[in-house]
Order: C-alpha cells, then structure tokens, then sequence
C-alpha cells in the first residue's frame, strides 16, 4: 500500500468516466497523487464507480469490488469506496452483503466523500476534471438522466429525471478544456436531444452546439445519444452548416418493426424511424449514423426480427452495435412480460445480425479507398500510428492504421491522409506529403 495515492477504478459508460475525472482532480487539489484503472491498485484510498445498466456490467462491478475487499485484507490497498450507478440503485443490498467497504455513495453524491475524509471541496476545481483520455479529446456531459419510460431500460430508476446542466457552465467548462489542448469533444448525455426541456421547456440542444462551435480551438464536436421520437430538426443544420461540428450522429433506434416499437414503448412507429433515417441522410450529406439494437425482445418473432434485418439493409448503418435482450429488475418489461425468446434463439438472432452489419461495414470502409481524408492521431501502436477520422468515435468505432515512416506523426495533430487499403473494420492510409 503507498501512502499518498488514490486508485480511481471505473466500471461502464462514458458518463461514469467524467464523475472519475472530476472526483480525481479533486483528490489531487488536496495533494494525492491519482491513478486511472490501474493494473495493480495500490493507493491508500481506493474509489470504484461502478455500473448498474445491464446484468453483466453489474456482475463485472461485484467481481470488482470483491477483488479489491481481498486486497484490503491482505493490506495491499487502505480505505475501499464505492460510487456510481450500482450503489445508487442497490445501496441497502450493497451495504448488507460487502460491508468491508468503508463507503458506499450514489451516482450524484460522490463528493460527500471529500467530506468524509475530511476535506473541503475545493472551490476553485469545480468543473476541472484530472482528464484519463489522450489529452487531445475529452467527454462533455451535459445532462443526466432521462424522462423516457422505455419497457426494458432500468436507467432512469438509477439516474431519475432529465436534468440539463446550464448551458454558460457547459460552456466555461469547454474554455478550460480547451485551455488544457482538448480539440474533440464528445458530447455526451443520456438524452442529448432532450437538452433544455427541464429548463423552460424547449429543446436547446442546438443552440448549445452552435456556442460550442463558435469557442476558439474546438475542432471537432461529435454527438452522442440521441432519441428518435420528437427529433430536433434544427439541430441538423447546425451539423450540415458548422465545420467543427463532426458529420456524425450516434442514435439508439433498438428496434424498427411495430409490434416490437410498441411493445418497447418507444413512443415511434417503423413508418416515423424509415423517414428519420431519410431525412438525416437527406439534410446532411455523407453523415455517419451509428446505433445500437436490441434483439430477442419479449413477443419478438421471427418476422420481427426479419423486419429489423431488412431495415440494416436499407439503412446501412456505418456504425451499428446489437445486443440481446435481458431482464432488468424493475423495469417495465420485467414486470408485466414473460422473457419468452430462447436465449439460443436470442443468441442466432444477433449473430445473423451482426454478420449482416460486418458485411455492410466493409462495403462501407472499402467505398472509403483513394479518397483522401482529414485524419486526427491518437496513438502509436507498434509499426502503425493510429488515428481517426470525423466519423468515428473513440474505442468503438473503425480506426486509420498509417505505417511508420520517416516522417514523425504528432498525437492529437491533424493529417491529410489518402486512404489507400480498407478491412471491414478499419482502414490504411498514407500521410499526403503537404498535410
């Protein structure tokens, strides 16, 4: 155990990195020195966020948390906290069946820890965060919660109502990201669309990307998380107008056929989700949509499910991820349906999926060779530098591999880069010589 030193672990989602980076900078405004996910914690003060959403993130953050109480027995780490989704969903259980923790606090009162610990939070920190992510990008929340009732999801019972940050503190809080070289921004909420609605009842989530894109040094602004029910229109010409402002679009369809939509209380109809995809390819030339669907849905058929295969066709996603459905405790399918798709048919489903999406995947990445694109470098990963273009996120979307040369490529720099090579997932490159 090393005096000194906090171990931040985070288990999840995006939302859950940026509370880690905020608890963190408050740690080192009193004098810790502070590690991310470490291989091997150590630290006097050891804090978990942990994840709630599904059954196998909320496993992954028990296993996590049982691993660490055997540390602190063997004296290899001191005091064990624990935050985040699942302590704020299952405090009482927690506190009943792992009470070797020394702390367990919620989604949205982990700084009461600084207080238990005995220090003051530091004024002149709020809306600084210690950044874990390459120093060129960073994650910009901007609301928490979600007022949608969705049959399968138990996050609202987690995180509670929407609730939008103001849109001046969103901005300083860009100011000094930038001011630290962040040039990407991922906007992030659980409903980004939503943005605005709690404060006076409109939709402001435009606006707000407008005023990002107007703040010097944002290169890039890519958003995530949107609902299609009630799309804001305007939000697209903000996107087709502003050049920072990335041509990308991460929208959670789940499923398209009726019987599922309604079934799912998406509040949509196939008819309304056809002409969404109609009118975002329409208002902004060469976007890149990912979204995610869920298959295996209680009363899905078989015909559901052919209907959502012969949607991918046609929409052709350039990012879609899928997974299949399992029951939440709480939610509104757990309580008034019976989970009644085999799990091998579950199981078959997402993988003929998937295998559809891998198909059009690599037609897509293909399409992509002998055009020459703006690439912005993250990394070095042994005889390739590795980079990404405007249509792809971090961690989970295709990357650019660029073979090491002569020429130095910088982190977090801009490249012209001719694309020369394509695989269904990723793409190469070469540097163009005046770039």
């Amino acid at each position: 155990m090393r005096k000194n030193r906090v171990d931040i672990i985070t288990m999840g989602c995006s939302k859950n990195l940026v509370d880690s980076e905020r608890l963190m900078r408050q740690f080192e405004a009193h004098g810790f020195v502070c590690h991310h996910d470490s291989d091997n914690p150590c630290g006097e003060i050891v804090v978990v966020n942990t994840c709630g959403f599904i059954g196998d993130a909320k496993e992954e953050s028990i296993q996590m948390i049982l691993q660490l109480t055997l540390a602190k027995e063997q004296g290899r780490i001191g005091k064990l906290y624990v935050m985040g989704c699942l302590s704020e969903r299952y405090l009482k259980q927690l506190q009943k069946e792992i009470p070797q923790v020394d702390g367990y606090y919620g989604k949205f009162d982990y700084m009461k820890l600084l207080d238990d610990l005995g220090m003051a939070e530091a004024v002149d920190c709020r809306g600084q965060r210690t950044l874990t992510t390459p120093a060129h990008y960073a994650y910009l929340k901007i609301s928490e919660g979600c007022n949608r009732h969705c049959a399968y999801c138990a996050i609202p019972l987690i995180t509670h109502r929407h609730k939008s940050r103001p849109m001046e503190e969103i901005l300083d809080e860009v100011r000094w990201l930038v001011s630290q070289g962040v040039k990407e921004l991922q906007v992030i909420a659980q409903e980004l669309t939503y943005y605005g609605i709690d404060i006076d009842g409109k939709r402001h989530i435009a606006e707000l990307v407008d005023q990002i894109a107007d703040i010097p040094g944002v290169r890039w602004i890519r958003l995530h998380y949107a609902y299609p029910n009630q799309f804001p229109m305007e939000l697209l010409e903000v996107m087709r107008k502003r050049d920072n402002v990335c041509k990308y679009l991460d929208l959670a369809l789940q499923h398209v056929s009726d019987n599922m939509l309604s079934r799912m209380r998406r509040d949509t109809t196939s008819e309304e989700t056809y002409q969404l995809v109609r009118t975002l390819r329409e208002a902004v030339p060469g976007i890149a949509l990912r979204t995610t669907m869920m298959v295996g849905f209680p009363g899905e058929t078989e015909e559901d499910f052919q209907q959502l295969m012969d949607f991918v066709r046609w929409a052709r996603f350039e990012r879609l991820g899928a997974f299949a459905y399992s029951e939440e405790e709480g939610t509104y399918s757990a309580r008034h349906y019976t989970d009644d798709v085999p799990e091998e048919v579950k199981q078959d489903r997402l993988g003929r999926l998937m295998a559809l999406q891998q198909e059009i995947s690599a037609e897509i990445e293909a399409s992509a060779v002998g055009k020459t694109m703006q690439v912005i470098i993250d990394r070095r990963d042994g005889d390739f530098y590795v980079g990404r273009t405007q249509y792809s996120s971090p961690e989970v979307d295709p990357e650019v591999l660029i073979r090491v040369g002569n020429r130095r490529l910088r982190r977090g720099c801009f490249y012209e880069v001719r694309i020369t090579d394509a695989e269904e997932f990723d793409l190469y490159g070469e540097v163009n010589r005046k770039s």
